[in-house]
C-alpha cells in the first residue's frame, strides 16, 4: 500500500480507499471478508456515505479493534432512519443521525466531519443558518471531529467553502468523463475542475476522489462517453495524478472486487497509462498538461510531468511549489527542444515551448 499525508494534519492516509455505498447488499458475512482484507492490505481509509443501514454495524464489529489506526469520512446529512440512505439539512436530524452512526461504529470521535453533498448554494446556506456548520465547528473544538470537510459535486461550491478556509479535505467527483464534460456531475468545465484541483493543493487541502469509474460507465465500451472503455486501474491512476489527491474511494460490491482492485499495486505502469484519453480530449482542454508522463522517458532525464505540476501549483499561489522545482536535479531549463515530448504528447501539448516558459518564469 501507498500512503500520502494530509496537508493540515499528519494522517498518513492510503492511497486506495473504500467506498461504502454499494457494500450493504452483500450481507455480514461478505462485508467482514471484505472490511478484514481491506485492513490486511493497508487500506485505512473508509467512507460511511453508505446506500443504506448495514454495513455501519459490522464496521464496528470488525473495525473497532483497530480503530487508532484507520479514519472514517462521516457525513453530516445522511441519514438512516428507514434503513435506507436519506439526505437532510435539518440540524435536529443530522445530530441524530450522527449519533446513531458513530454507537454503530463504536467510536466516540469522528476523522473527517463532512458538510454532505451541498451541491447548491441554498444548500450552503441552509447548513449555515441551521446551525449545522457552527456545530460541526464547536464538535471540532471538544475534539470530537478531527477535521472539517466538505462533499460536493460543483466547483464553484467548492471554491466558496475554500474561501471560507473551514475545511481540510474535499471529497470531490474526478474521472475522465466528469473532467472532460461528460456524465450526470461533468460540473464545470476542463480548466474550472483543473484549477480547483491545483488550488487544493495549493492550499493545503487535500482531495479524496469519489466516483472515480463514473458508476461503472467508463469501464463499459457501451455505455462509455468516450466509446472505448477504461480499466479500472487507468481511472484510479488518473484520479491519483491529480494535484491534491490523497486517496481514491473504490466503490466495492464485495470481497472479491476489492482483491481486483489491490491490482492495482503489482501492475507495472503501462497497464495503467490513461493517454488513450487524449484522443477524446475536447477543444478546451487539448494543449494543457495533465501529468500522465506519456511523453518520458525524456532523453535529457526531465520529468516533464512534475515540472509542469509544479509550475502550475506555483502559479496558483503554492510557495512550496517553486522550492520543490528548484530541488529538481534537471529543470527545464535543462529542455534541448528535441522535440521528442511534442511528438509523443497524447493530449497535444507542445512541451519543448512550454520548457522555456517554465525555465523564465523560475528564472
Amino acid at each position: 500500500m501507498e500512503y500520502r499525508r494530509l496537508p493540515r494534519g499528519e494522517e498518513k492516509i492510503s492511497v486506495l480507499g473504500l467506498g461504502t455505498s454499494s457494500l450493504g447488499a452483500a450481507g455480514e458475512r461478505e462485508m467482514t471478508e471484505a472490511l478484514e482484507l481491506a485492513v490486511k492490505s493497508g487500506i485505512n481509509y473508509f467512507d460511511m456515505a453508505s446506500a443504506d443501514a448495514a454495513p455501519f454495524p459490522v464496521y464496528g464489529k470488525v473495525l473497532s479493534g483497530c480503530r487508532k489506526d484507520i479514519f472514517y469520512q462521516i457525513h453530516f446529512g445522511a441519514e438512516y432512519r428507514t434503513g435506507e440512505y436519506g439526505w437532510t439539512t435539518d440540524p435536529d436530524v443530522i445530530k441524530r443521525s450522527v449519533d446513531w452512526q458513530l454507537e454503530m461504529l463504536k467510536t466516540d470521535y469522528i476523522d473527517f466531519g463532512f458538510l454532505h453533498c451541498l451541491d447548491e448554494e441554498e444548500d450552503l446556506e441552509d447548513i449555515a443558518d441551521s446551525g449545522v456548520l457552527e456545530y460541526m465547528q464547536q464538535l471540532k473544538k471538544e475534539g470530537t471531529i478531527r477535521h472539517i470537510a466538505l462533499s460536493t459535486h460543483t466547483p464553484q461550491l467548492a471554491e466558496r467553502v475554500l474561501d471560507m478556509e473551514i475545511i481540510d479535505l474535499l471529497m470531490f467527483s474526478i474521472n475522465p468523463g466528469y473532467d472532460y464534460h461528460h456524465g450526470d456531475y461533468a460540473i464545470g468545465g476542463a480548466d474550472e475542475r483543473a484549477a480547483l484541483y491545483r488550488r487544493c493543493e495549493a492550499e493545503g487541502v487535500g482531495i479524496s476522489v469519489m466516483k472515480a469509474f463514473s458508476g461503472g460507465q467508463l469501464l463499459d465500451a457501451a455505455v462509455s462517453p468516450f466509446g472505448k472503455a477504461l480499466t479500472e486501474y487507468q481511472c484510479i491512476q488518473y484520479a491519483l495524478d491529480k494535484p491534491g489527491v490523497l486517496t481514491v474511494l473504490a466503490g466495492i460490491r464485495d470481497a472479491a472486487d476489492l482483491r481486483r482492485l489491490l491490482r492495482f499495486f503489482e501492475l507495472p505502469p503501462e497497464e495503467k497509462d490513461y493517454s488513450v484519453i487524449g484522443g477524446f480530449t475536447p477543444e478546451d482542454a487539448a494543449g494543457r498538461c495533465v501529468y500522465c508522463n506519456h511523453c518520458r522517458p525524456c532523453p535529457e532525464g526531465l520529468n516533464i510531468g512534475l515540472i509542469n505540476k509544479y509550475y502550475d501549483l506555483a502559479k496558483a499561489g503554492d510557495h512550496l511549489a517553486a522550492d520543490h522545482y528548484r530541488t529538481l536535479s534537471k529543470r527545464a531549463d535543462s529542455c534541448i527542444s528535441c522535440g521528442h515530448c511534442d511528438s509523443r504528447c497524447p493530449f497535444h501539448v507542445k512541451q519543448s515551448g512550454r520548457m522555456k516558459k517554465i525555465a523564465a518564469y523560475f528564472g
